[in-house]
């Protein structure tokens, strides 16, 4: 799927919120709790951190979706176009 229309699905799902996207350092907070849930999960499957039996195990993909879903939140809040963007990081 483009980014194009990653952020075209978030903005059509965000847009059923009155306050639609939060300011950008809420998401910047937000976006570090979805890196440290990533983190607990790596750190459970390949680390030596083990899991707590009360614990639900977590996808790892979710996690990066979750992070990807944020990230998206923070670009629309702000009118960044990810596709124009990619291009320009790909050409570097």
């Amino acid at each position: 799927m483009p980014l194009k229309e990653i952020q075209e699905d978030v903005d059509k799902w965000t847009s059923q919120f009155e306050l639609q996207y939060w300011m950008p350092h809420e998401i910047y907070a937000r976006l570090g709790e979805e890196f440290g849930e990533l983190g607990r999960e790596i750190n459970h499957t390949y680390g030596p951190k083990t899991k707590k039996a009360s614990e639900d195990k977590r996808d790892m993909g979710e996690e990066i979706a979750d992070i990807i879903f944020t990230l998206v939140c923070l670009a629309n809040s702000q009118g960044i176009k990810l596709d124009e963007c990619w291009k320009v990081v790909m050409d570097k």
